[in-house]
């Protein structure tokens, strides 16, 4: 699998962003054969995520949101 660049949205809207490498197993695995594709991971409390406790930040999700918006109107994710 290749390394996919997100859109690079957040230092303009004033967020801050980290590159990760993740072993989470998700559908951007089986996307990303056919298309370049990306993760947005947001924060959650105490690090506890896929789970009935999850608990993340509204501003957090909104800001997600807003990236993810980003990429799906201007098509930044390039390979």
């Amino acid at each position: 699998m290749r390394r996919v660049a997100a859109p690079r949205s957040a230092g303009s809207r004033r967020l801050s962003s980290t590159d990760v490498t993740s072993g989470a197993g998700n559908d951007a695995i089986y996307f990303a054969r056919i298309t370049p594709s990306a993760t947005i991971f947001v924060p959650c409390k105490d690090g506890i995520s896929h789970n009935q406790i999850e608990d993340a930040r509204a501003d957090h999700l909104e800001a997600a949101a807003g990236e993810l918006s980003v990429a799906s109107r201007t098509g930044s994710i390039r390979a």
